[in-house]
């Protein structure tokens, strides 16, 4: 199964969702997406809006490839986990969020091959099957810096 997730933002990725219901029709493995305030409804997909944290990390568990909006919690649960991890990135241009940060979080974890970065949705098949060979690097936390300090924010709400 690849789980498709966009995460609790208040905005709508529809583009997405889109996207990857027009790849479920005709692909060998199942998608299930968490939709969050999305309002666009998958014909071809299993789907859920929002879902409860053993759900959602045992959906991350046992996916083959995890999609993600550039949420770095997400991002870190799927590395921890040895997850191929594609990110696609929420775009100001789409509505999808206020500003472009998502993008400079999915390029800091694709430039260390940590993750795929798919910004083009047309794309995405290629990422998902490029995702599964892919060599990525180990997640490595290093102390002093700001991944250290989302770490111990995350471990607080765990």
């Amino acid at each position: 199964m690849i789980f498709v997730t966009l995460g609790t933002q208040k905005f709508q990725m529809n583009r997405l969702i889109k996207a990857v219901d027009e790849m479920a029709s005709g692909y060998s493995e199942e998608f299930f997406v968490q939709t969050g305030s999305s309002n666009y409804t998958p014909r071809n997909c299993s789907y859920k809006d929002f879902m409860d944290a053993e759900t959602y990390n045992k959906k991350i568990a046992e996916c083959s490839v995890l999609v993600t909006h550039a949420g770095v919690g997400t991002i870190i649960s799927g590395i921890s986990l040895g997850k191929p991890v594609v990110v696609v990135p929420r775009a100001s241009e789409f509505g999808e969020h206020v500003d472009d940060h998502q993008s400079q979080i999915a390029d800091a974890f694709s430039s260390k091959g940590l993750v795929l970065c798919c910004k083009d949705v047309s794309k995405l098949g290629e990422y998902i099957e490029k995702a599964r060979s892919y060599d990525f690097k180990p997640y490595e936390l290093k102390g002093g810096n700001i991944e250290e300090t989302i770490m111990r924010f995350i471990d607080i709400f765990d």
